[in-house]
């Protein structure tokens, strides 16, 4: 019996398993982390652990997990880009036609990850998500880069393809549009904000006494603090 790669399997399993007990986290030096000197709200740290990772070198540090559920409840996970955060809440965009856009027309909560290995830190962010409208949506575009213009313009995001071929020639008269027309619109692309309930600071150790600091909301009321075991 051999593998895809033309390996016999029991080799492919012996790699994967070998490698993947090899593999080690945090063999670098682990930033300090003084979760009783923190601010009595979750946005000035994230943005301060945000910019800490971006000078300590985590490469695309504004990149992030989005889970959201479907009708059926369903989970749903993918990786997409932050594009602000402030008082409102953590800003996203997509198409509202997409497999997520639809989900939370269904079901406006989701949940957030950062992951920046470089300085061993996560941050989750748990809460509500509205749609902002057409205007804040075309905004949020036009601020972009050509690219993803490209993008939205060419649409149909997570429907069935019928070819490489098929995306090839859309994407290309996509990419001449955006070049000849920066301001067409893609009517279903569409800025989110998620309203944060709960987010939860998670700073790696060594030694494995991991710092976790969870702000909590509830509507209506102020934001409260507390460790976490690890």
């Amino acid at each position: 019996m051999t593998s895809e790669t033309g390996r016999p399997a029991e080799t492919g399993d012996e790699e994967f398993h070998a490698t993947l007990h090899s593999l080690r986290v945090w063999a670098h030096p682990l930033p300090s982390f003084d979760a009783q000197a923190a601010p009595a709200e979750p946005l000035p740290l994230f943005r301060e652990w945000l910019v800490h990772a971006a000078r300590a070198g985590q490469p695309e540090p504004h990149t992030m997990s989005l889970a959201t559920v479907d009708g059926a409840g369903r989970p749903d996970v993918r990786i997409l880009m932050l594009h602000e955060a402030d008082a409102r809440g953590w800003h996203f965009a997509s198409h509202a036609t997409s497999a997520k856009g639809r989900q939370l027309a269904e079901q406006p909560e989701a949940a957030l990850a950062f992951y920046w290995p470089a300085v061993g830190r996560q941050v989750r962010v748990r809460g509500s998500v509205t749609a902002c409208g057409p205007q804040e949506s075309r905004e949020d575009l036009a601020v972009r880069s050509r690219g993803a213009l490209a993008a939205a313009l060419t649409g149909r995001q997570s429907e069935v393809l019928g070819s490489p071929q098929e995306l090839v020639r859309a994407s290309e008269a996509a990419w001449d549009r955006a070049g000849t027309e920066p301001d067409a619109p893609a009517p279903t692309w569409t800025r989110y904000v998620l309203e944060p309930r709960e987010v939860e600071f998670f700073q790696g150790d060594a030694a494995r006494r991991h710092i976790r600091l969870r702000y909590r909301r509830p509507a209506g009321g102020s934001w409260t603090a507390e460790l976490l075991w690890p």
